[in-house]
């Protein structure tokens, strides 16, 4: 049997450690073994376990600890590894030196999830066999700082469609906020962060609402920036119209209560949000950076605007508020975007292609 080891040294959750949980559950199906590696209490950790794979506990202190390599290279030969899969600089680096001091020789193959500036060109060029990338901008940006591009393969984040399905879910958010059902509604979902450009919407609100009054906007998410947000809601007198809703476990019905999911971000590897509201065939705004515009198609399912932009974001949001008609036709259109390039089984099938084919080189 095909057994596969994921490490992950980071110990919080986001697109990263999501991506690694659905693409184990999906290689389950597919019939493989599946153990990841985590730090003790990590969120990884705990999902992991709760959705049936085997999960063992590291401390990865620091990228040269010696008693993490001796671990990794004991797990290898214990549970016969035939592929390592990393995903965090730590991790990459500690079951990096393990898989190539390891006499079994397992594949290994580096996820780079990240649009960031990389730190060691050692854990893409040198440990693995295969580097992996969500996006081809990603990608591009590997090659740029000299990994061979015979090295580096993008297979985009896929999401689990029969969870994000419109037709499974009611969509009650307006209902809960006492809006009535006719009010234009305008979503955004993610972290916290400076970089996802919560205040560039909170900028371009005010120009909406002098063409389009009734609408209103849902910030779903927690994070570093949550009270200056909060503050900047307050200075700008929205706080009958922009709601803070938290973290939450029902984004389906979020995405489906809204009419247009908006991420000013400025910086993405891909966009995961903008799939998971494609997939509830909602049309999409975003800026046109990183990997943004392999996932969202000017003018056919959303728009793509000029980043840390509030006039050009406000055109866009008020452009498509207007047009009801075309709302629905973007949305169905991002749908089958969704469906043709960013589901969980395509990404998992490519994976398990990749595997297989290393394995099969390999093998004298």
């Amino acid at each position: 049997m095909l057994t596969i080891l994921h490490t992950e040294s980071s110990e919080g959750w986001g697109g990263q450690e999501n991506r690694t949980l659905l693409e184990s559950k999906g290689m389950k199906n597919l019939g493989v073994r599946v153990i990841i590696l985590c730090q003790p209490d990590s969120f990884l950790s705990r999902r992991a376990v709760a959705e049936d794979i085997e999960v063992r506990i590291c401390t990865m202190k620091k990228s040269y600890d010696i008693r993490a390599i001796q671990y990794i290279l004991k797990l290898i030969k214990d549970e016969n590894i035939n592929v390592i899969n990393t995903h965090s600089g730590k991790d990459s680096l500690l079951a990096g030196i393990a898989g190539r001091l390891s006499t079994r020789k397992p594949v290994i193959v580096r996820t780079r999830h990240l649009a960031l500036p990389i730190t060691s060109k050692t854990t893409y060029s040198v440990l693995p066999h295969k580097v992996v990338t969500v996006s081809e901008y990603v990608r591009q940006y590997l090659i740029s700082e000299g990994i061979s591009p015979d090295k580096v393969v993008a297979i985009p984040t896929g999401i689990d469609t029969s969870r994000f399905d419109p037709e499974k879910v009611d969509g009650e958010l307006k209902q809960e906020l006492g809006l009535k059902p006719e009010i234009p509604l305008v979503g955004t979902i993610a972290i916290l962060r400076k970089k996802k450009g919560h205040y560039i919407l909170l900028e371009a609100i005010p120009l909406i609402l002098k063409k389009i009054p009734d609408a209103a906007f849902v910030f779903a998410g927690s994070g570093p920036q949550k009270e200056n947000i909060v503050t900047k809601i307050e200075q700008l007198g929205l706080s009958h119209k922009v709601f803070m809703l938290g973290l939450r476990k029902d984004i389906p019905d979020i995405l489906k209560s809204i009419d247009i999911f908006v991420l000013p971000t400025l910086q993405e590897a891909l966009g995961t949000s903008f799939i998971e509201a494609m997939a509830m065939e909602k049309p999409v705004i975003g800026t046109n950076v990183g990997g943004v515009g392999e996932v969202i198609k000017d003018g056919i399912n959303g728009y793509l605007v000029e980043p840390n932009n509030p006039h050009a974001l406000a055109e866009a949001i008020i452009m498509a508020l207007q047009d009801k008609e075309k709302l629905s036709v973007m949305g169905k259109e991002g749908r089958k975007i969704v469906e043709q390039n960013y589901t969980a089984e395509k990404m998992c099938k490519k994976m398990y292609d990749l595997y297989s084919s290393l394995l099969k080189d390999k093998t004298p």
